[in-house]
């Protein structure tokens, strides 16, 4: 039994924050932020939109180019780090927005790597004979919980959200998954919360605070060494992958993990430059974008990879076997 991917969807807010606005608000400069990040705009929800309305509109989009109707659908995930509230969970919002009355609904927070877990959280549900259908939805409006006079942070992060729709069938979707976590880095990223100890309140608010020149060390690591076990677990070599779609945190980071895997940097699917970082969101998003790009085919094999806050990383292969019903 697998759990093919069938649809893919994403949403991307209207108002757009380029480099230029960034210089008028904090000591920064387009050539500043291109040089370190690869990043040159990004997009901003407005007030009257949230994690759960972004959302649902990818889980829309998803659902239609799979080729069903929201009460198809037998359990709702969304993977955040910036939900609507404490509680209940976006998914529940964006479940009951979609009108999925039959799903259960869940969030899943790892941060950055909230979507690979997630991906794989629905494909074991498949797989256990549970459900046979799962929207999983990645959402973030980080833009709410980031301190703009912070030129190290403000300029790295944007909003969106990306979805895919996995089905029971015979082959395709997740074909080997690799999750890590070390608590020990947790202070290098990470945001505060409402019951959080007070040793960790470096910031006022709930705002995130990262050392990016470490993080920026550990993510090049945990994403290659991720990425080359994954794909050896799914019995392949590295010249087997047709793409890598990572998570989208910064351009240097994604062209180093390619160098080091030895992979053409084309072969390294990336739209940080337009959207930045939009954690949870990035890979569905580039997921999306590269079917919609028409590079996707099927048999493909894909490797999807991330790293984030926890420090959590995590890397798996997807068979791609394209869209809608069989």
């Amino acid at each position: 039994m697998a759990a093919r991917i069938t649809g893919v969807g994403k949403y991307l807010p209207q108002r757009v924050l380029s480099n230029a606005d960034l210089e008028r608000m904090v000591d920064t400069s387009d050539q500043w932020i291109v040089d370190r990040t690869g990043i040159r705009e990004r997009r901003i929800a407005d007030d009257g939109e949230s994690t759960s309305s972004l959302g649902a509109e990818a889980g829309r989009m998803a659902l239609e180019t799979a080729g069903l109707d929201a009460n198809d659908i037998d359990l709702v995930i969304c993977a955040t780090l910036s939900p609507d509230g404490m509680f209940p969970a976006s998914a529940s919002l964006i479940q009951d927005a979609l009108g999925a009355k039959r799903a259960a609904a869940f969030d899943i927070n790892a941060a950055c790597t909230g979507y690979v877990a997630a991906l794989a959280t629905g494909t074991q549900f498949i797989n256990a004979g549970v459900y046979k259908r799962v929207l999983v939805v990645g959402a973030e409006v980080t833009s709410r919980i980031i301190d703009w006079t912070d030129r190290g942070t403000c300029v790295l992060f944007g909003d969106g959200a990306g979805a895919v729709v996995l089905e029971q069938a015979e082959r395709g979707g997740l074909q080997s998954i690799v999750m890590k976590s070390d608590g020990a880095g947790a202070k290098l990223l990470y945001a505060r919360g409402p019951a959080s100890a007070r040793s960790l309140a470096e910031t006022e608010g709930y705002c995130i605070v990262m050392d990016g020149r470490e993080v920026f060390r550990f993510a090049v690591r945990a994403m290659e060494e991720s990425s080359r076990e994954a794909i050896s677990q799914a019995g392949l070599k590295i010249e087997d992958v047709a793409y890598v779609v990572p998570h989208q945190a910064n351009q240097r980071i994604m062209s180093a993990v390619a160098k080091n895997l030895g992979l053409p940097i084309e072969r390294m699917v990336s739209n940080v430059e337009k959207y930045g970082n939009t954690s949870s969101a990035s890979i569905p998003i580039a997921l999306c974008e590269a079917w919609e790009d028409g590079r996707l085919q099927d048999g493909d094999n894909l490797v999807v990879v991330a790293f984030g806050g926890g420090l959590a990383w995590g890397a798996g292969v997807i068979e791609w076997t394209g869209l809608g019903q069989r």
